[in-house]
């Protein structure tokens, strides 16, 4: 190979490298910034961020916002949008409930989304993906009318995934030992699967791959702990904005935390099993609600949720118990990880926010580090389908990681 195109592949190198940290400044931004405020922001020069910035323009990604107020040298000063319409990530997810797709453009707005509710026990897998398919084909047709760019794409599973793309289990659904790259949609799409509790973890970093909307719960690069409860107990761990997989990517799965050596059989097999208290199928089963099987449906959880709130003594003990192994988990977990924020997803979004203030107020004395550090435990910011909102935004992620592929170059 010749000096010349080396000397090419780390000029690229370098300009993509600079293009992702300029993009991912202006999505973190709680303010508008100029090129100015870019270039004091990332270190970079002013002259480089004049190309950089044009680079960006030029493929219809940054606009220049109305001018506000004099800069230092007094020039008004402009700021840089990112501009709606040209960039979006489709997101896919099959869960308990059913399935469905999502599309995010850049900016933050939600393109479209589609989701079939279903019952998903023991549901045809084969069937399942072709459906997606389907509803992914019929969105690229209308992104394409649109004038989008699809620049990837995110899959969000309730098991474990592995790197190439194996899902391990998902026991919810009854599927075992799946390689994914037998349906033609993951073939097609080339979509980053991902666990989906890790997914919805995502989902709430502020400008993680979409533009910041005004001051979230946590700033993008906070840890902090995500849990979600659905059929089954979702978990994840984020340090420093990023969602830590461990070794072989099935990190997080603070459902099959035990807290109980006695206590009854998971469906991993384990006794006490947090997901045996606290998941959706067990507290509605436990509640004398529904079957296990029946208990998959929202209206049975809803339906506890009342009869809770009408003090009910069965359904009173059964929420009693899963916050004590809410507390018992999320204790051991700031213990283990050194972190003190919690956020809670799924079933508890239905439950009155007192609720989530009680397992706060369970946690805190559990933790070895109190009064020390005093763990924080709040709703999350997005509570509606997080999973998938999260999986389009790893779609969308490719874009600010590799941001030189997708721009047409002079």
């Amino acid at each position: 190979m010749s000096m010349t195109s080396l000397r090419r592949i780390n000029q690229d190198d370098l300009r993509n490298h600079n293009l992702s940290v300029v993009l991912d400044s202006l999505l973190r931004a709680t303010d508008q910034l100029s090129r100015a405020d870019l270039a004091k922001e990332t270190g970079l020069t002013k002259a480089t961020m004049s190309v950089l910035v044009s680079l960006l323009m030029d493929n219809g990604v940054l606009e220049e916002g109305v001018p506000t107020g004099q800069s230092l040298y007094g020039r008004p000063s402009i700021p840089l949008l990112i501009r709606g319409g040209r960039l979006c990530g489709i997101g896919l997810q099959v869960n308990t409930d059913g399935y469905g797709i999502a599309v995010l453009d850049i900016n933050g707005t939600t393109v479209d989304e589609q989701w079939v509710d279903a019952d998903m026990t023991n549901a045809n897998a084969d069937e399942v993906f072709r459906n997606l398919d389907e509803l992914a084909k019929s969105q690229e047709a209308s992104l394409d009318r649109m004038g989008y760019t699809l620049v990837g794409s995110g899959l969000a599973l309730p098991g474990l995934v592995t790197d190439d793309l194996r899902l391990l289990g998902a026991r919810n659904l009854g599927w075992e030992h799946l390689d994914l790259k037998t349906f033609d949609v993951v073939r097609r799409l080339n979509p980053k699967v991902d666990n989906e509790a890790n997914a919805a973890a995502l989902a709430q970093i502020p400008g993680y791959a979409t533009q910041r909307r005004g001051i979230g719960l946590v700033e993008p690069t906070d840890s902090f702990i995500y849990l979600s409860t659905d059929v089954g107990i979702g978990g994840a761990v984020v340090r420093d904005g990023h969602v830590v997989r461990g070794d072989h990517g099935f990190g997080g799965e603070l459902g099959h935390v035990s807290v109980d050596m006695r206590g009854p059989i998971c469906r991993c097999g384990r006794r006490g099993c947090l997901e045996v208290y606290a998941g959706r199928r067990s507290m509605v089963s436990a509640a004398g609600i529904a079957s296990s099987d029946a208990a998959a449906t929202r209206e049975s959880i809803n339906e506890l949720i009342d009869h809770w709130r009408q003090r009910d003594s069965k359904a009173v003990a059964v929420v009693e118990k899963a916050l004590e192994a809410m507390a018992s988990v999320i204790a051991s977990i700031i213990n283990v990880c050194d972190i003190d924020t919690v956020m809670l997803g799924g079933l508890w979004a239905h439950f009155e926010p007192d609720l989530i203030r009680r397992i706060g107020r369970m946690v805190r004395p559990q933790a070895l580090s109190y009064p020390e550090v005093q763990a924080r435990v709040m709703m999350a910011d997005v509570v509606a389908r997080p999973a998938l909102i999260g999986a389009a935004e790893v779609g969308l992620r490719n874009f600010v990681d590799n941001p030189l592929e997708f721009l047409e170059r002079e």
